[in-house]
């Protein structure tokens, strides 16, 4: 979308948190997936494979979640600013889908 237009309808920082948001949620599946593989393995070299893999999504997970609380995308330790945030995004959400 136009950067301009983006910045009129208020959305440039929501586009941002959602790709954020995204790329966390596939980072979480993406560990998991792997923990279920290295459960799965029948063998010592495709398991430590996994393991180094899985590590490295970890790692990766960590980089996108700093990224979020530096930027008061996400509120981990704070519910009453995270149900804030998520009630705001959701209003968001509804009245772009009613345009």
């Amino acid at each position: 979308m136009n950067q301009l237009i983006e910045k009129m309808m208020g959305m440039a920082p929501m586009t941002d948190q959602i790709i954020a948001t995204d790329i966390l949620i596939a980072a979480k599946a993406e560990i998991k997936n792997y923990a279920l593989a290295i459960t799965e393995t029948a063998t010592t070299e495709v398991r430590e494979a996994l393991v180094k893999q899985m590590e490295e999504a970890i790692d990766f997970h960590e980089q996108i979640f700093g990224y979020m609380v530096d930027k008061g995308y996400y509120f981990p330790h704070d519910t009453s600013k995270q149900m804030e945030l998520d009630l705001k995004t959701a209003g968001t959400a509804l009245e772009l889908a009613g345009k």
